[in-house]
């Protein structure tokens, strides 16, 4: 049996072309779907771009600052060494005020100090002890004084202690030598000198304590006011126990 198809053909057109229509919508709307969800998407990466470039922008800045301080902390850190390693340099490592105790204790009331010095020198053989020190820095009971020619000694030094002074004789002189080498804060303990001399006072002498020989051998003389005493005046050298030579 043969159908038979009553529809124009220009209706069948007109459906085929909507079908179309419908079908070109239906695409370009998921098209349009995709863009709309693409463009979300990548604003989505770029703004998270742009706070991890942001993010990325501070610490880098904050890295500079750390690394500025990190080499301001380094140079410092130098610096401080530096002066650290000048300061144990130019250390004495002694206590004057320790050894000024000892003399005190050592020396009795019938010698009379008139200087104390303490001399640096560096060590540089036996062969150089006999010679003149190289003087650098001395230090006196009553003040510090240094040597501008030849600057300050660094290193290890060790220290001569120059001791002069008067004493009402050589007895006495003797005595102190005595107590500085038994003494555990001097060694090489060495007299300069030791000599005659005659000062002259006011009143009584407080080195001499047998009044009855006054003007007998020369001892005492009075001189008007004044009264003329024979002492033995004197210089001893010595170094501070304070190193072992290898």
């Amino acid at each position: 049996m043969k159908e038979i198809d009553f529809l124009p053909e220009w209706y069948k057109s007109g459906k085929r072309r909507e079908v179309s229509y419908r079908t070109q919508y239906i695409a370009l709307g998921g098209v349009f779907v995709v863009m709309v969800v693409w463009n979300f998407i990548t604003v989505q990466s770029i703004s998270k771009a742009r706070a991890q470039f942001v993010q990325m922008e501070t610490r880098q800045i904050q890295a500079e600052g750390l690394s500025i301080k990190l080499d301001e902390l380094k140079s410092e850190l130098k610096g401080l060494q530096e002066k650290a390693e000048t300061t144990e340099n130019i250390d004495s490592k002694i206590d004057v005020a320790d050894v000024l105790a000892e003399l005190s204790f050592l020396i009795d009331e019938k010698i009379v100090l008139n200087r104390v010095e303490f001399i640096a020198e560096k060590f540089e053989g036996k062969q150089q002890e006999s010679q003149s020190p190289r003087v650098t820095t001395v230090v006196r009971a009553v003040r510090t004084t240094l040597n501008e020619k030849q600057g300050l000694l660094l290193g290890d030094v060790r220290f001569r202690v120059v001791i002069s002074g008067v004493a009402a004789d050589g007895g006495d002189v003797a005595a102190l030598i005595c107590k500085l080498e038994d003494s555990p804060y001097f060694c090489q303990v060495v007299p300069s000198f030791s000599r005659n001399a005659v000062i002259t006072t006011a009143g009584k002498p407080s080195l001499y304590s047998n009044t009855k020989n006054e003007n007998a051998n020369g001892s005492v003389q009075k001189n008007g006011g004044n009264i003329q005493v024979q002492v033995s005046e004197f210089e001893i050298n010595s170094y501070l126990a304070n190193y072992c030579e290898q």
